[in-house]
């Protein structure tokens, strides 16, 4: 399809003088063609033109012997490539027209259908099936840094977290499939008003020896305690200014100090735990106290520049100057919010990696907050917030649609939710393998487009058919058991493909470009999209095409064992691993 739609781009640029990126899709069954593009209908719409006519003209650029630009295509015929829709030929001492019925043709309203030869297709296939390398050059020399999954210490993972984590990952491994150099970063709160509230419920219950199951409860009840009492709001106030000066001047005595240190530290130790099981590794972790005084110098230093204001003691930006609300970037006891922190997080980013991208991945929630962060900064700079895309994601739900708050103590935390899909994996199938399990939760995340909102059903997850990780993974080994059964390699020549061997193929050469789409969009969706249709067709072909064994037994192996290196590297993408059995 590359080839196909780098001839179509060169030859509307020769004749149209446009830079349009066509559109070229597996055609519909009742189509005698393998691929389509409506290309001409857009056009129309540009040129103002009639598609028919666009097409017809188009047609003829392509397989012209006068066109010097579409050599792509050439290059395809020369390989056995035909192109047919309409019914004629078109006839001519073209060089590159090596087959007798090579034609090109439309069909209407002005769709073009393209037709690739046996051979061409099976030399393509044994091609990929001698060298299965999969590369691209998008970002080669480019360093990427993805910024996810972000919990704090003194609160507990919750779903949310494992949901932006595995996509977040799966993001980065894109970006390292198109060659980029990728940090993965991770940014949380160790200090801030959250703190101060677990440590106060910890205070009040005069806790010194305390598990993180301690933290999580201390935090709904410091929270609800600052809400409903004037008092404990004072006190936690205060609190948080005195934090903040224990972490800014490491200070480890006092009770406070204690506390602090400790909690920070089971924590940290609780989530590198959680990230180990996932197999996510980080680059970098930020502390917020790490980010913080940058963020406070850069903020006062654009103060005196006009950027931001001061206000009843704060300083704020005024982002209705610019079609978004107003927030406090340093609050009335001078000390910096969750606002200057992320300045001073992107300042801090670039000075230790010089990025030429920046990926930052949080909950929808935080969706106008870094309206307002971002655009304070594109103030003084802009080349900073050109470089940076933020992602996000929407709230993740259990069946019934019931949702979740980490302040109010209803959530489903991070352990629970990989738990639940182990029991079901358990009651189900009476397997405890951690792999599958991984595979059953990772996948039920990244199928769905990164930005609504999610129903996550744990039963659903581990079933054995349909769009599941466990279903991927099962057509995987079966693939493996077949080629571990092979006894005849020996060549067909001119073989000729069914229609089931035909389709597999054809999707097997979609997968390149499928993964070039997914690394531009940052949409490990597609992948997982392109794993589950290409599963489906291969057990279609399974089902009508025996391997081994049969006469076809070496050209039906190729298609297999090309079938389960596309699984391996995509599902690699996925951080998903195939186990040796199921």
């Amino acid at each position: 399809m590359e080839i196909l739609r780098d001839t179509l781009k060169e030859a509307i640029l020769e004749l149209y003088e446009i830079d349009f990126e066509p559109e070229i899709v597996l055609s519909p069954e009742n189509i005698d063609a393998d691929y389509s593009s409506n290309a001409p209908l857009k056009l129309a719409k540009i040129v103002h033109k009639n598609p028919m006519e666009i097409a017809e003209t188009l047609t003829e650029a392509i397989f012209s012997e006068r066109s010097l630009r579409p050599v792509c295509l050439r290059q395809f015929a020369s390989q056995g490539a035909s192109v047919t829709g309409f019914g004629r030929s078109v006839n001519g001492p073209s060089p590159f027209m090596l087959r007798e019925n090579t034609s090109v043709s439309v069909s209407p309203p002005g769709f073009l259908n393209f037709k690739i030869s046996d051979a061409a297709l099976n030399s393509m296939i044994s091609e990929l099936n001698e060298n299965f390398e999969v590369k691209s050059d998008k970002f080669v020399g480019k360093t990427v840094i993805c910024e996810f999954s972000d919990p704090n210490p003194f609160k507990v993972l919750h779903v949310g977290h494992l949901y932006t984590s595995v996509v977040g990952d799966s993001i980065s491994r894109l970006f390292e499939y198109a060659g980029a150099r990728v940090i993965r970063a991770n940014f949380g709160g160790d200090v801030g008003l959250h703190v101060a509230k677990t440590i106060y419920a910890l205070m009040q219950k005069n806790l010194s020896d305390f598990t993180i199951e301690d933290i999580a409860r201390c935090y709904i009840e410091g929270t609800a305690a600052y809400e409903d009492d004037e008092n404990a709001k004072i006190e936690i106030t205060r609190l948080n200014k005195e934090i903040y000066k224990i972490n800014s001047e490491n200070i480890h005595e006092g009770e406070v100090a204690e506390l602090y240190w400790k909690g920070r530290e089971l924590s940290y130790e609780y989530f590198k735990d959680f990230y180990a099981r996932l197999g996510i590794k980080f680059d970098k972790y930020y502390p917020e106290s790490m980010v913080a005084g940058l963020g406070l110098a850069k903020v006062q230093e654009e103060l005196e520049k006009g950027v931001y204001e001061k206000s009843d003691g704060a300083v704020i930006f005024d982002g209705e100057r610019y079609g978004l609300h107003t927030r406090v970037f340093i609050n009335k006891e001078g000390v910096p919010t969750y606002e200057a922190k992320d300045v001073g997080l992107i300042f801090q980013k670039y000075e230790d990696y010089h990025f030429d991208k920046s990926v930052v991945i949080t909950g929808s929630e935080q969706l106008e907050y870094m309206k307002v962060v971002l655009k304070s900064v594109e103030q003084y700079a802009p080349e900073l917030v050109e470089k940076t895309s933020h992602l996000t994601h929407g709230l993740v739900k259990l069946p019934g649609n019931v949702k979740m708050s980490s302040r109010k103590g209803n959530f489903l935390k991070a352990i629970d939710v990989l738990k639940m899909v182990k029991d079901e994996l358990k009651d189900e199938y009476d397997s405890e393998d951690e792999k599958v399990s991984l595979a059953a939760t990772k996948y039920a995340f990244l199928k769905y487009k990164i930005g609504g909102n999610i129903v996550f059903d744990p039963k659903e997850s581990v079933k054995m058919t349909g769009n599941s990780g466990p279903y991927l993974l099962y057509s995987a080994v079966r693939a493996k058991k077949i080629l571990a059964n092979m006894k005849n390699n020996k060549k067909i020549e001119n073989y000729v493909y069914n229609k089931y061997e035909r389709n597999l193929a054809k999707k097997l050469l979609e997968y390149k470009d499928l993964l070039n789409e997914s690394v531009i969009e940052m949409a490990p969706h597609k992948v997982a999209g392109y794993l589950y249709e290409l599963s489906q067709e291969f057990s279609r072909f399974y089902e009508k095409c025996p391997v081994v064994e049969t006469p076809e037994e070496s050209e039906r192996a190729k298609l297999t064992k090309i079938y389960l290196e596309t699984m391996v590297h995509g599902l690699k993408i996925l951080n998903i691993e195939i186990p040796e059995e199921m």
